[in-house]
């Protein structure tokens, strides 16, 4: 061994492991790689649910306010209602307006009925007319031949003639009746202006009030879904502004992560592929979920169009960082306690078909329930 040199076995060990270590860095690496590919995975993504705005269909001072900020509501609970008083007068207004209308209709229909009576009556005094002036002709024709042989005075037959004559007029007076009063009939009829089957001021004035009670419902606003109030910020008294909204109801039925995942990950994520899904506030509770879809595009800082012409940056770095697009994961699991939104989360992509692997974190569970923690 020269003086002042290492022996041999320690230059031996010291490649040995220098060349084991560069051949295990390989191989993690590798192992890491391949690993990214079959599990891509992100800690930028966030709990995310859909946000309702809640505003009155109507304007008004609203009278009673029944909920709280960030209290939980079911579907149909009532929230707040907005005076609904000149609602109720609008309402009251266009009942009697249909009420006047019926009333209407009734004596229009009384004068048709009339009016057809008074046809049948006059329909009947000209077939009595008629009948009578027969009557009266015949009469006129078997007297005068009598005359001659003096069976009857010329008084009786001079009697007959105007009898005759005067039973003739009384059915020209008949008939002109009859026309008289089918014109009424006809008149009545039009007066009540019906379309087939329904009449149209009435079905105007139907409306009217359908109409008016649908803006005295809108007075009761109710929530259309279960979920937690959120950003009220007003009180009874306020005037609330038809389509203003006052404060909005997160959507507590569905959850779901929005996770930016590298543009070079994106191959390796695929829509309906199961999902495992760690919080920041809670690692030792593993959710799952699947991948509803993935983003399409992103707003561009350069080329964005400005006046019409696109805008093109004139330098280009030399390192060059991967987009970041947003994948939207539903939440399927259902969790120990409520989600929030807006919870940091880390996710895990997983392959189709495979069985969800254990939880990555169970020693932190453990930890915390033989501590007595509620993570």
């Amino acid at each position: 061994m020269p003086a002042g040199g290492d022996p041999w076995w320690r230059r031996v060990l010291g490649r040995t492991l220098g060349i084991s270590f560069i051949v295990g860095g390989v191989v993690v690496t590798l192992l890491l790689m391949r690993e990214l590919e079959v599990r891509p995975r992100t800690d930028d993504a966030f709990v995310r649910a859909n946000i309702i705005g809640i505003a009155a269909h109507v304007s008004g001072q609203i009278v009673d306010l029944r909920v709280q900020d960030n209290q939980a509501v079911a579907a149909g609970d009532l929230l707040f209602i907005v005076d609904p008083r000149p609602y109720e007068a609008s309402l009251a207004i266009a009942e009697a307006q249909l009420l006047l209308v019926d009333s209407e209709i009734v004596s229009l229909e009384a004068q048709i009925a009339a009016a057809e009576r008074s046809v049948a009556a006059a329909a009947a005094a000209v077939a009595r007319a008629e009948a009578e002036a027969v009557y009266s002709i015949q009469y006129l024709e078997r007297v005068e031949p009598l005359l001659a042989n003096r069976f009857v005075t010329p008084d009786a037959v001079e009697e007959a003639r105007t009898t005759a004559a005067a039973k003739q007029a009384a059915v020209a007076l008949a008939e002109a009746q009859y026309e008289q009063a089918e014109a009424d009939r006809l008149v009545a009829i039009a007066n009540l202006a019906e379309i087939g089957a329904i009449n149209a001021r009435r079905a105007a004035a139907v409306a009217a009030v359908a109409n008016a009670q649908l803006y005295l419902d809108y007075c009761f606003v109710r929530s259309p879904l279960d979920g937690y109030v959120t950003n009220l910020n007003i009180a009874r008294g306020e005037y609330a502004n038809a389509g203003q909204q006052v404060f909005a109801i997160v959507d507590r039925s569905v959850w779901f992560v929005m996770a930016s995942f590298l543009e070079t990950d994106l191959p390796f994520v695929e829509i309906g592929r199961p999902v495992e899904i760690y919080l920041m506030a809670r690692p030792g509770e593993r959710l799952l979920g699947r991948v509803q879809g993935i983003g399409w595009a992103l707003f561009p800082p350069d080329g964005a169009t400005a006046d019409m012409l696109p805008k093109v940056s004139p330098t280009l770095d030399w390192v060059r960082l991967a987009q970041r697009f947003p994948v939207r994961i539903i939440v399927e699991s259902e969790p120990t306690r409520p989600l929030r939104m807006g919870e940091t989360a880390s996710v895990i992509v997983l392959p189709e078909g495979e069985a969800p692997p254990p939880a990555r974190f169970p020693a932190v569970r453990a930890l915390f329930n033989r501590l007595g923690i509620d993570d």
